[in-house]
């Protein structure tokens, strides 16, 4: 009996070691990502922009979808965009462990949604260890913010500028600083 390509291993949270046999396929993938990156990342047209960002994205990607280029992604086809989302400039998305963005989300510039990572022990530390991150709707993270694996930020959360998130964010909060931390309740009555 085979076993699951390395793709659907990720996926299902599989820690991937430094001498997996599947191992070269990731940086393959990654190279032809980065083929298509380089054309949207030198284009100016949004409709293109969303055609490639299909293309690495295996999935549709909504007219309402603003990309602002360079967006750079390492592996495109765990990465789930939902309708009237806003990328801004420079972001990072390391996809392999699996990324979803769902509807209304902001994005502001350089934020990094990282959601592979490595062990601590220097013996095993050039495994791969994925996780999903989970963006619910109405997110707006801030500029320059991080969103470490296996987090979830909930529905209507703020991240501020700068933070590191490291353990999921209930729904309507702010958080912010490294480790990010609750700094206020958004009262979604007013």
């Amino acid at each position: 009996m085979s076993r699951p390509d390395i793709f659907d291993r990720l996926r299902n949270g599989e820690v991937i070691s430094s001498d997996d046999s599947d191992r070269g396929e990731l940086r393959e993938a990654s190279y032809v990502t980065k083929k298509l990156l380089i054309q949207m990342n030198n284009s100016s047209d949004p409709e293109e922009i969303r055609s490639l960002l299909s293309q690495i994205t295996s999935s549709d990607i909504d007219e309402s979808v603003a990309v602002f280029t360079p967006l750079y992604i390492n592996y495109g086809k765990h990465t789930k965009i939902g309708k009237n989302v806003f990328i801004n400039f420079d972001c990072v998305f390391l996809g392999l462990g699996g990324i979803i963005i769902e509807d209304n989300v902001l994005i502001a510039p350089k934020v990094s949604l990282l959601s592979e990572g490595h062990p601590v022990s220097p013996e095993e530390r050039h495994a791969l260890v994925p996780k999903p991150i989970h963006i619910k709707k109405n997110v707006w993270i801030g500029a320059n913010a991080t969103i470490l694996q296996g987090v979830t930020i909930g529905e209507n959360a703020i991240v501020a500028a700068g933070a590191v998130v490291s353990k999921d964010v209930p729904d309507n909060v702010i958080v912010g600083g490294i480790p990010a931390k609750i700094i206020k309740t958004i009262d979604v009555n007013e």
